[in-house]
Protein backbone atom coordinates (compact mmCIF):
# COMPACT_ATOMS: atom_id res chain seq x y z
CA UNK A 1 0.00 0.00 0.00
CA UNK A 2 1.22 3.51 -0.74
CA UNK A 3 0.24 6.88 0.62
CA UNK A 4 0.68 10.44 -0.48
CA UNK A 5 2.72 12.56 1.92
CA UNK A 6 1.07 15.91 2.45
CA UNK A 7 2.61 19.23 3.35
CA UNK A 8 1.41 21.17 6.44
CA UNK A 9 -1.65 23.35 5.80
CA UNK A 10 -1.10 26.09 3.27
CA UNK A 11 -3.05 29.34 3.23
CA UNK A 12 -3.88 28.73 -0.41
CA UNK A 13 -4.85 25.18 -1.28
CA UNK A 14 -3.71 24.06 -4.73
CA UNK A 15 -5.25 21.30 -6.76
CA UNK A 16 -3.35 19.20 -9.26
CA UNK A 17 -0.01 20.72 -10.36
CA UNK A 18 -0.38 24.49 -9.93
CA UNK A 19 1.82 27.27 -8.63
CA UNK A 20 1.12 28.52 -5.11
CA UNK A 21 0.07 32.18 -5.26
CA UNK A 22 2.22 33.01 -2.24
CA UNK A 23 5.34 30.95 -2.78
CA UNK A 24 5.42 30.79 -6.58
CA UNK A 25 6.34 27.13 -6.17
CA UNK A 26 4.85 24.05 -7.74
CA UNK A 27 2.61 22.00 -5.44
CA UNK A 28 2.17 18.36 -6.46
CA UNK A 29 -1.10 16.47 -6.12
CA UNK A 30 0.17 14.91 -2.91
CA UNK A 31 0.99 18.28 -1.36
CA UNK A 32 4.75 18.31 -1.96
CA UNK A 33 6.17 21.72 -2.80
CA UNK A 34 8.82 21.66 -5.51
CA UNK A 35 11.06 24.76 -5.47
CA UNK A 36 10.95 26.90 -8.59
CA UNK A 37 14.46 26.23 -9.83
CA UNK A 38 16.18 25.87 -13.15
CA UNK A 39 17.82 22.64 -14.23
CA UNK A 40 21.05 22.23 -16.13
CA UNK A 41 18.94 21.95 -19.26
CA UNK A 42 17.42 25.38 -18.66
CA UNK A 43 14.03 24.02 -17.55
CA UNK A 44 12.30 24.95 -14.31
CA UNK A 45 11.98 22.08 -11.85
CA UNK A 46 8.20 22.19 -12.05
CA UNK A 47 8.47 21.46 -15.77
CA UNK A 48 10.49 18.36 -15.02
CA UNK A 49 8.18 16.63 -12.55
CA UNK A 50 6.22 13.81 -14.11
CA UNK A 51 2.46 13.65 -13.92
CA UNK A 52 2.84 10.71 -11.52
CA UNK A 53 3.56 12.33 -8.15
CA UNK A 54 6.08 10.69 -5.82
CA UNK A 55 4.38 7.88 -3.90
CA UNK A 56 6.01 7.24 -0.55
CA UNK A 57 5.76 3.81 1.04
CA UNK A 58 3.61 3.80 4.15
CA UNK A 59 6.09 1.67 6.07
CA UNK A 60 9.86 1.73 6.32
CA UNK A 61 12.17 -1.27 5.97
CA UNK A 62 11.33 -2.39 9.52
CA UNK A 63 7.63 -2.62 8.69
CA UNK A 64 6.84 0.47 10.78
CA UNK A 65 5.51 3.91 9.87
CA UNK A 66 8.03 6.44 8.64
CA UNK A 67 8.96 9.38 10.84
CA UNK A 68 5.93 11.64 10.31
CA UNK A 69 2.96 13.05 12.20
CA UNK A 70 -0.26 11.06 12.54
CA UNK A 71 -1.97 13.43 10.10
CA UNK A 72 0.67 12.47 7.51
CA UNK A 73 2.27 15.91 7.42
CA UNK A 74 5.98 16.08 6.73
CA UNK A 75 7.75 16.52 10.02
CA UNK A 76 10.10 19.42 10.43
CA UNK A 77 12.07 17.02 12.65
CA UNK A 78 13.85 19.67 14.69
CA UNK A 79 14.83 17.05 17.23
CA UNK A 80 14.05 13.86 15.29
CA UNK A 81 11.71 12.72 18.07
CA UNK A 82 12.12 8.95 17.72
CA UNK A 83 10.36 6.35 19.84
CA UNK A 84 12.62 6.24 22.90
CA UNK A 85 11.15 2.94 24.12
CA UNK A 86 12.47 0.77 21.31
CA UNK A 87 15.93 -0.69 21.49
CA UNK A 88 16.86 0.75 18.13
CA UNK A 89 15.88 4.25 19.24
CA UNK A 90 18.10 3.86 22.29
CA UNK A 91 20.93 2.88 19.96
CA UNK A 92 20.28 6.01 17.90
CA UNK A 93 20.40 8.28 20.95
CA UNK A 94 23.61 6.69 22.22
CA UNK A 95 25.07 7.18 18.76
CA UNK A 96 24.33 10.91 18.88
CA UNK A 97 25.73 11.22 22.40
CA UNK A 98 29.07 9.87 21.19
CA UNK A 99 28.96 11.93 18.00
CA UNK A 100 28.27 15.20 19.78
CA UNK A 101 31.06 14.64 22.30
CA UNK A 102 33.75 13.52 19.85
CA UNK A 103 33.19 15.59 16.72
CA UNK A 104 35.37 18.65 17.39
CA UNK A 105 36.90 21.23 15.09
CA UNK A 106 40.37 19.71 15.48
CA UNK A 107 39.09 16.17 14.89
CA UNK A 108 37.39 17.15 11.63
CA UNK A 109 40.48 19.02 10.46
CA UNK A 110 42.61 15.90 11.03
CA UNK A 111 40.13 13.63 9.23
CA UNK A 112 39.92 15.90 6.18
CA UNK A 113 43.71 16.04 5.95
CA UNK A 114 44.11 12.27 6.35
CA UNK A 115 41.33 11.09 4.06
CA UNK A 116 41.90 13.87 1.57
CA UNK A 117 45.05 11.98 0.51
CA UNK A 118 42.78 9.41 -1.22
CA UNK A 119 45.38 6.68 -0.81
CA UNK A 120 43.25 3.84 0.58
CA UNK A 121 41.78 1.98 -2.40
CA UNK A 122 41.41 2.29 -6.17
CA UNK A 123 38.08 1.10 -7.56
CA UNK A 124 35.13 2.06 -9.73
CA UNK A 125 31.89 3.66 -8.55
CA UNK A 126 29.93 0.45 -9.12
CA UNK A 127 32.51 -1.61 -7.22
CA UNK A 128 31.99 0.75 -4.31
CA UNK A 129 28.20 0.31 -4.58
CA UNK A 130 28.65 -3.44 -4.23
CA UNK A 131 31.09 -2.98 -1.36
CA UNK A 132 28.45 -0.98 0.48
CA UNK A 133 26.35 -4.15 0.81
CA UNK A 134 28.36 -4.86 3.94
CA UNK A 135 27.27 -1.65 5.66
CA UNK A 136 24.25 -0.95 7.92
CA UNK A 137 23.77 2.56 9.31
CA UNK A 138 23.10 2.51 13.08
CA UNK A 139 21.94 6.15 13.06
CA UNK A 140 18.96 5.56 10.75
CA UNK A 141 15.76 4.31 12.43
CA UNK A 142 14.05 3.73 9.05
CA UNK A 143 16.61 1.44 7.48
CA UNK A 144 17.90 -2.02 8.28
CA UNK A 145 18.69 -3.13 4.74
CA UNK A 146 21.99 -3.19 2.83
CA UNK A 147 22.83 0.34 1.77
CA UNK A 148 22.86 -0.39 -1.95
CA UNK A 149 19.12 -1.07 -1.80
CA UNK A 150 18.48 2.38 -0.33
CA UNK A 151 20.69 3.97 -3.00
CA UNK A 152 18.74 2.30 -5.80
CA UNK A 153 15.34 3.00 -4.22
CA UNK A 154 16.23 6.69 -4.00
CA UNK A 155 17.69 6.86 -7.49
CA UNK A 156 14.77 5.05 -9.12
CA UNK A 157 12.17 7.22 -7.36
CA UNK A 158 13.93 10.36 -8.59
CA UNK A 159 14.35 8.88 -12.06
CA UNK A 160 10.59 8.43 -12.29
CA UNK A 161 9.78 12.04 -11.42
CA UNK A 162 12.81 13.69 -13.08
CA UNK A 163 13.44 11.46 -16.13
CA UNK A 164 15.61 14.00 -17.96
CA UNK A 165 17.90 14.88 -15.05
CA UNK A 166 20.36 11.98 -15.30
CA UNK A 167 22.90 13.79 -13.10
CA UNK A 168 20.35 13.70 -10.27
CA UNK A 169 19.78 9.95 -10.75
CA UNK A 170 23.51 9.30 -10.41
CA UNK A 171 23.80 11.67 -7.45
CA UNK A 172 21.15 9.63 -5.66
CA UNK A 173 23.02 6.42 -6.43
CA UNK A 174 26.35 7.64 -5.02
CA UNK A 175 25.31 10.02 -2.22
CA UNK A 176 25.97 7.50 0.57
CA UNK A 177 29.03 5.71 -0.85
CA UNK A 178 31.22 7.44 1.73
CA UNK A 179 29.84 4.99 4.31
CA UNK A 180 32.61 2.62 3.24
CA UNK A 181 34.58 4.46 5.93
CA UNK A 182 33.04 1.89 8.30
CA UNK A 183 34.92 -0.94 6.57
CA UNK A 184 38.41 -2.21 7.57
CA UNK A 185 40.09 -1.21 4.30
CA UNK A 186 39.04 2.39 4.93
CA UNK A 187 40.13 2.56 8.56
CA UNK A 188 36.98 1.07 10.13
CA UNK A 189 35.97 4.38 11.66
CA UNK A 190 33.35 4.32 14.44
CA UNK A 191 29.75 4.98 13.44
CA UNK A 192 29.78 8.45 15.03
CA UNK A 193 32.57 9.47 12.62
CA UNK A 194 30.75 8.25 9.51
CA UNK A 195 26.94 8.57 9.67
CA UNK A 196 24.23 10.64 11.30
CA UNK A 197 23.15 14.27 10.99
CA UNK A 198 25.98 16.71 10.36
CA UNK A 199 26.58 20.17 11.83
CA UNK A 200 29.16 22.99 11.71
CA UNK A 201 32.17 23.24 14.00
CA UNK A 202 33.78 26.54 14.90
CA UNK A 203 30.54 28.24 15.90
CA UNK A 204 27.75 27.72 18.43
CA UNK A 205 25.78 24.46 18.22
CA UNK A 206 22.27 25.43 17.18
CA UNK A 207 19.45 23.96 19.27
CA UNK A 208 17.87 22.45 16.17
CA UNK A 209 20.59 19.78 16.22
CA UNK A 210 19.14 16.41 17.21
CA UNK A 211 19.85 15.49 20.88
CA UNK A 212 21.40 18.92 21.39
CA UNK A 213 21.90 18.33 25.12
CA UNK A 214 24.95 16.14 24.54
CA UNK A 215 26.96 19.00 23.02
CA UNK A 216 27.66 20.30 26.53
CA UNK A 217 30.30 17.57 26.82
CA UNK A 218 32.03 18.57 23.57
CA UNK A 219 35.43 20.22 24.30
CA UNK A 220 34.67 22.95 21.76
CA UNK A 221 32.03 24.27 24.14
CA UNK A 222 34.88 25.50 26.33
CA UNK A 223 36.41 27.56 23.52
CA UNK A 224 35.02 31.13 23.59
CA UNK A 225 35.94 31.62 19.92
CA UNK A 226 33.46 28.90 18.96
CA UNK A 227 30.55 29.88 21.20
CA UNK A 228 28.92 32.71 19.26
CA UNK A 229 26.44 32.49 16.40
CA UNK A 230 29.10 33.23 13.77
CA UNK A 231 32.04 31.84 15.73
CA UNK A 232 35.17 31.99 13.56
CA UNK A 233 33.10 32.68 10.43
CA UNK A 234 31.49 35.75 8.91
CA UNK A 235 27.92 36.09 7.73
CA UNK A 236 27.54 35.06 4.09
CA UNK A 237 30.98 33.44 3.97
CA UNK A 238 29.64 30.38 2.13
CA UNK A 239 29.32 26.81 3.40
CA UNK A 240 32.42 25.83 1.45
CA UNK A 241 34.38 27.82 4.05
CA UNK A 242 32.65 26.24 7.05
CA UNK A 243 34.02 23.15 8.82
CA UNK A 244 31.23 20.55 8.91
CA UNK A 245 31.33 17.45 11.12
CA UNK A 246 33.24 14.60 9.50
CA UNK A 247 31.42 11.70 7.89
CA UNK A 248 30.43 9.93 4.70
CA UNK A 249 29.02 13.11 3.15
CA UNK A 250 32.25 15.09 3.18
CA UNK A 251 34.34 12.05 2.27
CA UNK A 252 32.30 11.25 -0.85
CA UNK A 253 32.40 14.92 -1.79
CA UNK A 254 36.20 14.85 -1.63
CA UNK A 255 36.36 11.62 -3.64
CA UNK A 256 34.11 12.97 -6.39
CA UNK A 257 35.75 16.38 -6.59
CA UNK A 258 39.37 15.21 -6.50
CA UNK A 259 38.74 12.49 -9.09
CA UNK A 260 37.48 15.06 -11.58
CA UNK A 261 33.78 14.27 -11.78
CA UNK A 262 31.83 16.25 -14.36
CA UNK A 263 28.68 16.28 -12.22
CA UNK A 264 27.27 19.82 -11.80
CA UNK A 265 27.87 21.89 -8.62
CA UNK A 266 24.35 21.10 -7.37
CA UNK A 267 25.23 17.39 -7.30
CA UNK A 268 28.35 17.99 -5.18
CA UNK A 269 26.29 20.21 -2.87
CA UNK A 270 23.72 17.43 -2.40
CA UNK A 271 26.42 14.86 -1.68
CA UNK A 272 28.20 17.10 0.82
CA UNK A 273 25.20 18.44 2.74
CA UNK A 274 22.41 15.84 2.47
CA UNK A 275 22.85 14.92 6.17
CA UNK A 276 22.97 18.57 7.28
CA UNK A 277 19.39 18.44 8.59
CA UNK A 278 19.62 21.45 10.94
CA UNK A 279 20.33 23.47 7.79
CA UNK A 280 18.00 22.15 5.12
CA UNK A 281 15.10 21.00 7.34
CA UNK A 282 15.18 23.38 10.32
CA UNK A 283 16.62 26.45 8.58
CA UNK A 284 19.55 26.88 10.98
CA UNK A 285 22.95 28.26 9.96
CA UNK A 286 21.54 29.92 6.83
CA UNK A 287 23.27 33.15 7.77
CA UNK A 288 26.49 31.45 6.64
CA UNK A 289 25.20 30.79 3.09
CA UNK A 290 26.28 32.67 0.00
CA UNK A 291 24.29 33.07 -3.22
CA UNK A 292 25.62 29.84 -4.74
CA UNK A 293 24.56 27.90 -1.63
CA UNK A 294 21.05 29.35 -1.84
CA UNK A 295 20.71 28.23 -5.45
CA UNK A 296 21.98 24.70 -4.76
CA UNK A 297 19.88 24.36 -1.61
CA UNK A 298 16.73 24.23 -3.73
CA UNK A 299 17.95 21.07 -5.46
CA UNK A 300 18.92 19.57 -2.11
CA UNK A 301 15.38 20.14 -0.85
CA UNK A 302 14.02 18.31 -3.89
CA UNK A 303 16.44 15.44 -3.32
CA UNK A 304 15.77 15.13 0.40
CA UNK A 305 12.17 13.91 0.22
CA UNK A 306 13.31 10.95 -1.88
CA UNK A 307 16.27 10.24 0.40
CA UNK A 308 14.03 10.09 3.48
CA UNK A 309 10.87 8.47 2.15
CA UNK A 310 12.01 5.92 -0.42
CA UNK A 311 13.25 3.39 2.17
CA UNK A 312 10.95 0.38 2.21
CA UNK A 313 10.73 -3.38 1.86
CA UNK A 314 10.10 -2.97 -1.88
CA UNK A 315 13.20 -4.30 -3.62
CA UNK A 316 14.81 -2.98 -6.80
CA UNK A 317 15.92 -5.50 -9.43
CA UNK A 318 19.62 -4.64 -9.40
CA UNK A 319 20.54 -6.47 -12.60
CA UNK A 320 17.70 -4.81 -14.49
CA UNK A 321 18.74 -1.24 -13.66
CA UNK A 322 22.50 -1.82 -13.53
CA UNK A 323 23.20 -1.09 -17.25
CA UNK A 324 21.54 2.32 -16.98
CA UNK A 325 23.57 3.39 -13.98
CA UNK A 326 26.80 2.03 -15.47
CA UNK A 327 26.21 4.32 -18.45
CA UNK A 328 25.82 7.32 -16.13
CA UNK A 329 28.96 6.41 -14.21
CA UNK A 330 30.88 6.27 -17.49
CA UNK A 331 29.47 9.67 -18.47
CA UNK A 332 30.37 11.51 -15.26
CA UNK A 333 33.34 9.64 -13.73
CA UNK A 334 36.65 8.04 -14.72
CA UNK A 335 36.68 4.23 -14.84
CA UNK A 336 38.73 3.98 -11.64
CA UNK A 337 38.77 6.40 -8.72
CA UNK A 338 41.17 6.99 -5.85
CA UNK A 339 39.45 6.57 -2.49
Amino acid sequence: MTILIEQPHLDSQVEDQKLSSETNELVLDGGFVVPKIVSNNGLAAEELVSSNEFLAPEINSFGRLFRMKSNMELRVMLDRDYDAESERQKTVEEFYRLQHINQTYDFVKRMREEYGKLNRVEMSIWECCELLNEVVDDSDPDLDEPQIMHLLQTAEAIRKDFPDEDWLHLTALIHDLGKVLLLPSFGELPQWAVVGDTFPLGCAFDESNVHHKYFKENPDCNNPAYNTKNGIYSEGCGLDNVMISWGHDDYMYLVAKENGTTLPPAALFIIRYHSFYPFHKAGAYKHLMNEEDAKNLKWLEVFNKYDLYSKSKDKIDVEKVKPYYLSLIEKYFPSKLRW
